[in-house]
């Protein structure tokens, strides 16, 4: 007898369909699985074994044939045993073919029939809302996250429950899905800026960076702050929209890095990968390309610190995400694209001691020392960084008996005020901040007084700036502006952003 069961597969960080087919023939007892399975897939074999018949059902002794389909398609992980066992159940006639065709399955049976939860429930579930599936089973410890998606979600804990469920549909209900109080119980941090002492044009600087979604460079002494504050930054970015929160999730699902019970990423990530990772690490990739850090980051910041100590090749990878919001991972088999919309925030000493240019401090490294260490980071990575920021080392006065410092809440209601501004200025446009401006948006919404013009000019011509640096410093100043409340670029606005390039090309 020949069964059919439908589930998803993961490719990337999408979902695409998959169709299992199970044939029960005369024969030697034995169990094939074709379609390009991998070796997680093959072992399947024997967990649906034990599964059947410790949930109390007969496992047949025949020729079993299980296809999955479309058969040129690899297929990956543990989320095929349940479909494969319903697909089993059903060609011996113990579940009526009819009831498997509304549903869509997904879970790892453990050897005692228990469901265990896989990963990528929640962009599973979102394709199976876009092909209008009338329900979907998945693990119970994936339901909550699956139900983020406007599909029904069923959750089941063992594979009694499953066969129960096609008998009689009426005995499991539907997860709901309660996105706000979701946010409520995951909208925590650990840190906040008034655990910062002294430091305000740093804290001034990364508020700017902050409301319009500028990278930043700091660098200052050892002990100056630059790791707390960094730490600190998603604590003042606005909250995310919806929209945001589902592409984060997603992402963070499929990599099997959901670890609160919520099954939700509501606070911006932060990744902080050591100086050591490899270029596959930071920008995805591999035999069967996986997201990298810079994915990991989107919609949030990806922090690296002591930057010169990265890989050339490392940092010369991120140039063309940085510049386009996406990671494009080409393989024989075909292309992935990947989301990389994040922040960059990147940290490194003056020198190899640490101590060049610090009052008190002696620097015993010389000059080529100095011009090589920082020279490891390439003019082309210096120019895509928006904001450079300069850390003095602190004085006692800073941090002892110091009056009570600005909370990051009070910070956070300053950058989403400007971010709301933002949002309406780029209303109709797919921008979600000043740093996403393409050239051809600084004419339309950066519209510069003359006075502001011979400031921007005299710069460009005195420190041989770039014409990238040109339109970041453009996009820095209305960023400015926004959070002054002013609807022009004023000259002021200007000359701080102007300020904020002191370590582009010839002056670093």
């Amino acid at each position: 007898m020949l069964s059919k069961v439908s589930c998803f597969g993961i490719t990337g960080l999408e979902a695409y369909p998959i169709t299992i087919e199970t044939d029960i023939a005369s024969g030697l007892p034995m169990v094939t699985i074709v379609g390009l399975p991998d070796n997680a897939v093959k072992e399947s074999r024997e967990r649906i074994r034990a599964a059947i018949k410790n949930s109390g059902f007969e496992f047949p002794a025949q020729r079993i044939t299980i296809n999955l389909s479309p058969a040129d398609t690899k297929k990956q992980g543990p989320s095929y045993d349940l479909p494969i066992a319903i697909g089993v159940l059903a060609a011996q006639g113990i579940i009526p073919a009819d009831s498997l065709t509304p549903y869509i399955f997904l879970g790892e049976l453990s050897l005692d029939g228990r469901i265990q939860p896989v990963h990528g429930a929640l962009s599973i579930a979102l394709a199976a809302a876009n092909n209008k599936c009338q329900g979907l089973i998945v693990p119970a410890e994936n339901a909550r996250e699956a139900a983020l998606a406007n599909c029904p979600i069923f959750a089941a804990m063992n594979l009694n429950e499953v066969v129960a469920f096609l008998m009689d549909p009426k005995t499991l209900e539907p997860t709901r899905s309660d996105f706000e109080s979701f946010l409520k119980n995951t909208r925590r941090h650990r840190w906040d800026f008034s655990e910062i002492k002294g430091q305000e044009y740093l804290k001034r600087g990364l508020e700017v960076a902050a409301a319009g979604g500028h990278n930043v460079l700091l660098i200052g002494a050892p002990g100056s702050g630059k790791t707390m504050l960094a730490k600190r930054l998603t604590t003042i970015l606005p909250d995310m929209t919806r929209e945001e929160i589902l592409e984060t999730t997603q992402i963070h699902s499929v990599m099997g890095l959901l670890r609160n019970s919520d099954g939700i990423v509501a606070q911006r990530p932060f990744r902080a990968p050591h100086h050591t990772a490899s270029n596959i690490a930071i920008i995805g990739g591999g035999s069967n390309p996986r997201p990298g850090e810079v994915t990991l980051a989107h919609n949030g910041v990806l922090f690296l610190d002591e930057l010169p100590e990265f890989n050339r090749n490392v940092l010369e990878v991120l140039r063309q995400p940085l510049e386009d919001g996406h990671v494009h991972i080409t393989r024989a088999r075909g292309s992935l694209c990947f989301a990389a919309r994040c922040m960059l925030i990147t940290a490194m000493n003056p020198c190899n001691c640490g101590w060049r240019d610090v009052p008190g401090r002696i620097c015993r490294c010389s000059t080529l020392q100095v011009e090589n260490y920082r020279n490891k980071i390439s003019g082309p990575i210096l120019d895509r960084i928006d904001i450079h920021l300069h850390a003095l080392p602190l004085k006692t006065s800073d941090f002892v008996d110091a009056p009570p410092e600005e909370s990051s809440i009070e910070i956070k209601k300053r950058t989403t005020r400007a971010r709301e501004l933002q949002l309406l200025r780029f209303k109709g446009v797919p921008i979600l901040c000043n740093a996403h401006m393409e050239t051809s948006h600084l004419r339309d919404f950066c519209i510069l007084s003359n006075e502001a013009k011979v400031i921007l000019y005299q710069a460009m011509e005195r420190l041989k700036f770039s014409a990238r640096a040109h339109d970041k410093i453009i996009k820095v100043s209305r960023t400015i502006s926004d959070l002054a409340g002013s609807e022009d670029i004023l000259p002021e606005h200007i000359a701080e952003a102007v300020g904020y390039r002191s370590l582009d090309r010839q002056s670093f």
